[in-house]
């Protein structure tokens, strides 16, 4: 993706009808707060992108649909199910104070309190009570790390690229 950071906003899982609508299944919250976000970098294929500006949805039953420009009818619809939603992290909103989208994260080195290198988050997942660090290190030793702020989470510099965390090297 160039060096620019995206943001993974849902993907496409199905066809609507017969003139060219997809189903989405959306990762924001509430899900229709997918349509407030602008372009979208379609990714069919790893690592290649098509952008589309116009987009126009709405919820439908317990599901999300969506048109756009190109996409006319259900067979050129049905070649895009499986195509992941992108966005650049530059049209994300600021985050408040102390917050801090996961993508910013990735990357960063984490330390222990000790000041013992733990490795750099490799991603986040939502195991449904908090969100998880993920963490690799040279030798490719991963660690899971809750994400939780004050109890093992300390303090995030973004600035320099660093996550304090009360977490023993050995764990």
């Amino acid at each position: 993706m160039n060096g620019e950071r995206h943001v993974l906003l849902g993907r496409i899982v199905g066809v609507h009808g017969v003139r060219g609508a997809v189903k989405l299944e959306s990762f924001t919250e509430p899900r229709v707060a997918i349509f407030d976000y602008r372009p979208w970098l379609l990714e069919r294929a790893p690592n290649r992108f098509e952008e589309i500006g116009e987009v126009e949805g709405h919820a439908q039953g317990k599901g999300i649909v969506a048109t756009f420009a190109g996409i006319g009818d259900r067979d050129a619809a049905a070649a895009w199910i499986g195509a992941r939603i992108w966005i650049s992290r530059e049209a994300l909103p600021e985050p408040g104070s102390g917050e801090y989208y996961q993508t910013d994260l990735e990357e960063l080195q984490v330390v222990n309190g000790a000041g013992e290198d733990l490795g750099r988050v490799s991603h986040l997942f939502d195991n449904g009570a908090h969100a998880v660090l993920v963490t690799r290190d040279a030798a490719g030793r991963e660690r899971l790390i809750p994400y939780v702020v004050d109890v093992y989470v300390k303090a995030v510099d973004l600035d320099a690229g660093r996550i304090e965390v009360d977490w023993d090297k050995e764990d």
